[in-house]
């Protein structure tokens, strides 16, 4: 009788790591979730990171506490209220845009490459994922970025990392990208 009971706790141990691991294992696993104050938005970040504030540029920032150059940010600016996301460009369009514009200012000493731009639909909203390498003087960076129009307002969240960390990093910055949610 006694090797049975350990079979069956050793069988139920077994079940329950299975059963933890798949939890872990979802898509929302090692990230939590942000909402703004007025209920418009919501995304996830990674576990363990902490919010900062930044003057005079995005609306929320994100960064890992032991890697603090590597950061989530959603950025909103305002768009004519009559204007969907296709009204702004293709998805290439806006990605060169954002990589003029915003990653790879004139004489900000960034180059950016657009590696990759693509259009999926969720809840209604288009959205235009888009992926960078970035040229710093001292190292590279890879970048990844959604884009969206709601309501007069163009949201672009984006993810940000040093390249040497990209392909362990890679799954988690596009899971979060991916997650921003348009509330109402």
């Amino acid at each position: 009788m006694q090797p049975f009971r350990s079979l069956v706790r050793l069988l139920s141990c077994l079940a329950l790591v299975v059963v933890l691991g798949a939890c872990a294992a979802g898509p929302t696993a090692g990230l939590q979730s942000y909402q703004s104050p007025d209920g418009r938005f919501a995304f996830l970040y990674p576990t363990g990171w902490t919010q900062v504030q930044v003057s005079n540029g995005p609306r929320v920032v994100f960064h890992d506490l032991i890697h603090s150059d590597e950061t989530v940010s959603l950025m909103v600016n305002k768009v004519d209220e009559q204007n969907d996301l296709s009204a702004l460009g293709s998805a290439v369009a806006v990605g060169e845009r954002l990589r003029r514009e915003v990653i790879a200012t004139v004489g900000s000493g960034r180059t950016a490459e657009l590696i990759e731009a693509g259009e999926r639909e969720m809840n209604g909203h288009t959205f235009y994922d888009l992926e960078y390498a970035v040229h710093l003087p001292d190292r590279d960076r890879h970048e990844l970025a959604t884009v969206v129009v709601d309501r007069g307002r163009l949201y672009t969240l984006a993810t940000s990392v040093n390249e040497d960390r990209w392909e362990k990093v890679q799954d988690l910055c596009g899971r979060v990208v991916r997650s921003l949610n348009l509330l109402i």
